[in-house]
């Protein structure tokens, strides 16, 4: 996404991203009337922000009980660029986000897994990858 997306945006189109934030099933009707226009504009605003790459695809926050959530950083190593390797993990199924960073780390992994071994797997997986100098990972073991 172009950083010059952020100059297209309004008060409202913010206030309409934390109003989704919070409940991305929200009504139309009831976000129009939280942000005082119209449905249709609402509708217009939506289209817009997905259009421009703002939203990317709404989906849920859960917690199952017994499920395991990890927090894998990952070191990369040239000639391998950090990009190629983000999009690489992404393309495991248990992998819910990848973000790169700055520090000593170059990638921020959140995996999500039914169990300890998979959570495993996947570390086993992002370090196969040409480029994956090393990991370290964080069980998760409450959320707010």
């Amino acid at each position: 996404m172009p950083r010059d997306v952020g100059d297209k945006l309004d008060q409202k189109d913010y206030k309409l991203l934390e109003l989704l934030r919070q409940n991305a099933r929200e009504s139309y009707a009831a976000l129009a009337a939280q942000l005082g226009i119209s449905e249709s504009a609402v509708r217009k605003r939506i289209m817009k922000l997905r259009k421009l790459g703002v939203i990317k695809k709404f989906t849920i926050d859960y917690d199952v009980p017994g499920e395991v959530v990890a927090l894998i950083l990952v070191k990369t190593r040239p000639p391998v660029q950090t990009p190629e390797v983000s999009r690489k993990i992404m393309q495991n199924k248990m992998v819910e986000k990848v973000y790169e960073v700055t520090g000593e780390y170059d990638i921020l992994v959140i995996a999500r897994a039914r169990s300890s071994q998979d959570i495993n797997n996947i570390i086993d997986y992002i370090r196969s990858i040409d480029g994956v100098q090393g990991t370290y990972t964080m069980i998760v073991l409450r959320s707010y």
